[in-house]
């Protein structure tokens, strides 16, 4: 398979682009500090771009998407703008641009979190834009035509991110290769509109 990794240069990322290569994919690691292709997701241009310079392809999986971390007290119009045009949008937009590139019978794989059904003091952005990338992929998983596919995966805090843990007291870590097989879920299985969860 043809398959882009939006968000190649992070912990997630980086460990799944290494796995499926070493497997003969071809794989297309894509970030806003990518050597190769480049994107910033905060901007559909810059997703228009990096999608003519890849052309056709069989799977998108993006691991990309920031969201404003702090206290509630803190939060307002303009913090809350992190979250929906990173995380949200961001995701959002890779597929209603991306749509128009896939490959028949192709899948989008997205990336939400327990922050959606389980908050936690500090991520109300997150749980709020979490619970709106859902969604969408229910929805568009009723409209994408031509046997195209839509999942999102939703870990909890990855035991590669050790400096999140105390944000998440009791959460039992998802592990890298839990975290694996979650997108494989995604990647290589027949379902469309779900919400993959360890």
């Amino acid at each position: 398979m043809r398959i882009v990794i939006v968000g190649a240069s992070g912990t997630m990322g980086t460990y799944l682009a290494d796995v499926l290569e070493g497997e003969g994919h071809e794989l297309i690691r894509t970030s806003r500090s990518a050597k190769e292709i480049q994107v910033d997701t905060t901007s559909t241009q810059s997703i228009e771009a990096m999608f003519e310079k890849i052309g056709p392809f069989d799977a998108l999986v993006t691991t990309a998407g920031e969201t404003f971390v702090g206290p509630w007290k803190n939060l307002n119009d303009q913090n809350f703008k992190k979250g929906i045009e990173g995380k949200m949008m961001g995701q959002i937009n890779l597929v209603l641009i991306g749509q128009h590139y896939i490959n028949p019978k192709g899948s989008f794989t997205l990336i939400t979190g327990a922050l959606t059904h389980e908050p936690q003091i500090n991520f109300a952005n997150a749980s709020a834009v979490n619970g709106a990338v859902e969604s969408f992929v229910k929805a568009a998983a009723i409209e994408l035509q031509n046997g195209i596919r839509i999942n999102a995966v939703s870990p909890s805090v990855i035991e590669n991110s050790p400096h999140y843990f105390p944000y998440f007291p009791g959460e039992i870590p998802t592990t890298m290769k839990q975290l694996e097989y979650l997108f494989r879920k995604s990647l290589f299985g027949a379902g469309t509109g779900h919400i993959i969860k360890p």
